[in-house]
Formats: C-alpha cells, structure tokens, sequence
C-alpha cells in the first residue's frame, strides 16, 4: 500500500497557490520547532470572502501538499466557512493522511485561521502582530525526518533510529547533532560536550 493516495502527491509535486500576496489583508504564520514545519497563508478579502489564498511552506511532503489543499478549500469561501475547515475535512479532502503525518493538517488549518484571524484584528485596529503571534502550534510530538518515528520535543531523540537532535542556537529549531550546520537556517551548531 502506498504511503501517500495520489491526491496528496499531486498536491506535493503541483502545489497550487505558492508565493505570497503583497498587500494582504491577513497574514498568518505557524509552525512545530521539533520537526521544522513552518506555515505561511496570505489571504486577500473581498466582500466578506476569501477571493486570493495564497502560501509559503517549509517541511515535508505532507506539509506542503496539505497547505495547496487547505489554499484551494478556502478560496471562495466566507470567512466563517473558512473557519470551519478542520484537519480532519483536510486529510479527508487529500484521500487520507498517515497517522504521523496528521499534525501538518493541523498546521495548515490553523496557518489559515491566523490569518483570517489576523485580517479581523486589523480591522478592528488591533495590532496586527498580536494576532498571529498567538497561533502558534504547540505540539508535543512529531516525528523523525529520517525515519519517521514519533519523537517527543522533550526528550529528543528518535529512539527508533538513534538521532539525537540538538536546537540552533541561532533559530531555536532541532536538528541531528551531527550537522555541522542548522539545516534550516544556515547557523553553526553547538555540538553537546
């Protein structure tokens, strides 16, 4: 059985809706520190609707494939409608997701929520940092990027494979102690004594 319906890889390998729109009205950014998902939705509005939806991401396959899906369910719709686009109505739209891979419709949901939120905000003439800076994901597990075993941020090390992880000391995100450099931002790692 394949590990990815063919849904999701199209999604993966002809991502609709990349890049981001200048001059949005809403942005919204989150993010998992332990395997280095990151979510970026760009969102215009017209007449109460979502009529641009665009996004920038970096992480896996599933990650990527699951923002062009949440983009191209939420164009179109009302804000309220698209507010109630949920990681299981994602993972159903992409012909399901492997269990490890679930935390990136939860990502991609909630990328899309901040910016909607984000949009509210500054109509109201609330500071529009404040609202995406409150949607961060918090997750407790994700998995590894070698082997995709569950790993926890707490104790991080993938006890499946043996790679310890380390965080940058310049982005705070993990990587295998054995990278000379962070493999995300290009940083010099401090490796443990």
């Amino acid at each position: 059985m394949a590990l990815y319906s063919d849904k999701v890889m199209d999604h993966f390998m002809n991502p609709r809706n990349v890049g981001d729109i200048p001059g949005a009205d809403g942005v919204g950014e989150v993010g998992n520190p332990v395997c280095g998902d990151m979510m970026t939705f760009y969102i215009k509005v017209k007449d109460d609707r979502l009529a641009d939806v665009k996004f920038k991401t970096f992480g896996c396959g599933a990650a990527i494939a699951v923002s062009s899906m949440v983009s191209e369910m939420a164009t179109g719709k009302t804000l309220d409608e698209a507010m109630k686009i949920t990681n299981e109505s994602v993972a159903e739209e992409l012909g399901g997701l492997p269990k490890n891979k679930m935390h990136c419709s939860n990502l991609g949901a909630d990328a899309l929520h901040a910016a909607i939120e984000n949009y509210r905000a500054r109509k109201r003439g609330e500071p529009a940092a404040a609202a995406t800076a409150a949607h961060g994901h918090d997750h407790d597990e994700c998995t590894c990027p070698f082997c995709d075993a569950e790993i926890d941020k707490e104790d991080p090390i993938c006890r499946r494979c043996g790679v310890e992880f380390l965080e940058c000391p310049a982005c705070g995100k993990l990587a295998s102690n054995k990278d000379a450099a962070c493999p995300h931002c290009g940083a010099a790692m401090g490796k443990k004594e």
